[in-house]
């Protein structure tokens, strides 16, 4: 197998077809990596682990649509916890190759594996960083034998018709490059938590929101002592406008009381359930969520309840804010 292998001219190239030769490159590859490929695949996971663990970076590099599937790899292997950065070839011989330090791993792409731009910084590549592995169609080639780790990214065929376009190549570079990241990642334990951290912005950052960001917190929390007669317990809730109060005693919370707990109550009781305080209707053990805790942690937990709100607390159980159901519909949870 090699990256240039022409199309079979006796089969018509559809637009279906040209997506099955890549569906069979990533059939290919995904076979090397539970086969032949396995144990070099295995040793590149634990260069980039050990890399990490050092405070060193991923560099990784490629020319041409290598260089852009290297930049895609580069932004995934960042987005999940493993710093790296994208080396342009070309640039790097004139002053970037700066950004390589010791301790550092380069990742390398090229069908190839005679791409020039990168077989003229092997050298110093070789000198200055802690592994090189590479990403080749060709394991014969300068690049892939000048490496420490070479994976094997050949495919049966190109889906162009001349067998020379990098199409199915460089999705399966694409495919062993995310492979690769997502290994690193659960190695390392990267989880829910860290991916938020990295994603502050855009729908992901509304997704990975903690509790904190949305609760509602100050004066906005409706808030009664247990001595509250209920007349003014159901003011309270009638002018927070979250179904609820929660109740403090000695600066920490005490209980809860909603909407359901006092239509249950006045089912049960009648007028009589008026004459009560907010301390003998509340519900002395509320469910509570930390402000730490991811958005979708309040709304899983709401949901498995059957409630519409949450109280936030600190550990030391001092109320810090409620967050509800409302809150969660702009971080497009549903």
């Amino acid at each position: 197998m090699n990256c240039l292998t022409p199309h079979n001219p006796s089969r018509p190239l559809t637009p279906s077809r040209l997506v099955r030769i890549e569906a069979e490159a990533l059939q290919a590859l995904a076979e090397r990596l539970e086969g032949s490929m396995a144990a070099s695949f295995e040793r590149a996971v634990e260069a980039v682990v050990a890399c990490g663990e050092t405070r060193g970076r991923i560099v990784v590099t490629g020319m041409g649509k290598s260089g852009i599937i290297a930049q895609k790899i580069a932004a995934t292997l960042s987005s999940t916890g493993s710093p790296a950065l994208f080396l342009h070839p070309a640039e790097a011989v004139h002053g970037d190759l700066g950004m390589v330090a010791r301790g550092d791993v380069v990742i390398a792409l090229s069908a190839s594996g005679e791409t020039e731009e990168i077989l003229r910084l092997l050298a110093k590549i070789k000198r200055i960083g802690d592994a090189l592995i590479s990403f080749c169609c060709n394991l014969d080639s300068t690049l892939a034998r000048a490496s420490d780790i070479a994976l094997d990214c050949s495919v049966p065929a190109e889906a162009c018709g001349m067998g020379l376009a990098p199409t199915a190549s460089t999705t399966a570079m694409l495919a062993l490059g995310d492979a690769l990241a997502i290994a690193v990642s659960l190695r390392k334990g990267f989880e829910a938590e860290d991916f938020a951290e990295l994603h502050p912005g855009g729908k992901l950052g509304k997704q990975l929101a903690r509790v904190r960001q949305l609760m509602h917190q100050g004066n906005a929390v409706p808030k009664v002592s247990p001595q509250t007669p209920m007349t003014e317990v159901i003011y309270e809730m009638s002018r927070k406008k979250l179904g609820m109060t929660t109740i403090e005693q000695d600066g920490r919370l005490a209980g809860v009381l909603s909407d359901g707990d006092l239509r249950r109550l006045l089912e049960r009781d009648g007028p009589d359930g008026l004459r009560k305080t907010a301390g003998e209707a509340m519900n002395p053990h509320p469910q509570t969520i930390s402000g730490d805790e991811l958005a979708v942690r309040a709304l899983d937990a709401m949901e498995a309840r059957k409630i519409t709100s949450l109280v936030v607390i600190d550990g030391q159980g001092a109320i810090e804010g409620v967050v509800h159901l409302h809150d969660l519909w702009e971080t497009e949870l549903f």
